[in-house]
């Protein structure tokens, strides 16, 4: 489905749920779309199961947008393999679980019934795919996290979440590569930055992460900050 939503967007829906399909087959229609090099084309933003298209409502009107989108769209979806799920690089990332660094891992323990340990564990033996980067540089939204550790965002988001911090929101996990606002439940803190203006994301749609619990030392070894703590 293609409709607009904007003066000068339209919105791509390939699916209603998530799938890990979903991510192979939205690189393959941003680079098409890319490769026909309109003139009106100003941006593509995927995500879990969308594509937001911008243009310039000045040089094109969206009819005609939405018909040459869907022409790529009938191309991709009837090509073979379109439902293969994209292989993406395997990023490991060193997780220091703890009170210390992950200030709602008691809170979401307690509220599912298991120990810390336990939640600990049921998030590092996952694999998770990215399916989206957004809400800041490098912010990978990653799923999906085993439901009996799904907790929802806090009611109340903390001013400061301290960079590196790991979180969980309903069914996603993600790493705060910057410190700035957020309403994730916080378990741990990675040292690996996952942003910089040089390589900039370390992460990209389609990869896949597995996280590894490390202790403090090495956490600290690996360039780990603790200084800052979240504020609420």
């Amino acid at each position: 489905m293609i409709e607009p939503v904007s003066e000068d967007a339209v919105l791509i829906t390939l699916a209603d749920a998530i799938d890990d399909s979903l991510p192979a087959l939205l690189c393959r229609l941003a680079q098409s779309i890319r490769d026909k090099e309109f003139p009106w084309l100003i941006d593509l933003v995927p995500s879990y199961t969308t594509m937001l298209v911008f243009y310039d409502p000045l040089s094109v009107d969206h009819r005609t947008v939405i018909a040459r989108l869907r022409t790529i769209i009938d191309a991709e979806m009837s090509a073979p393999g379109h439902q293969q799920p994209i292989a993406g690089d395997l990023v490991e990332l060193p997780v220091y679980y703890s009170d210390e660094s992950g200030p709602d891992l008691a809170a979401l323990a307690a509220e599912t019934g298991l120990d810390a340990a336990e939640v600990i564990r049921r998030h590092t033996t996952r694999e998770y795919r990215v399916h989206a980067l957004g809400f800041a540089p490098g912010f990978a939204f990653m799923g999906e996290v085993d439901p009996t550790i799904a907790l929802p965002r806090k009611q109340t988001p903390r001013k400061r979440v301290p960079a590196g911090s790991v979180g969980i929101a309903n069914r996603q996990t993600a790493v705060y590569p910057q410190a700035s606002p957020g309403g994730w439940q916080i378990i741990g803190r990675c040292p690996t930055p996952l942003f910089d203006l040089q390589t900039l994301s370390l992460l990209k749609v389609g990869d896949r992460v597995r996280f590894r619990a490390i202790n403090r030392e090495d956490f600290l070894a690996a360039g780990g900050q603790l200084t800052e703590t979240a504020a609420s």
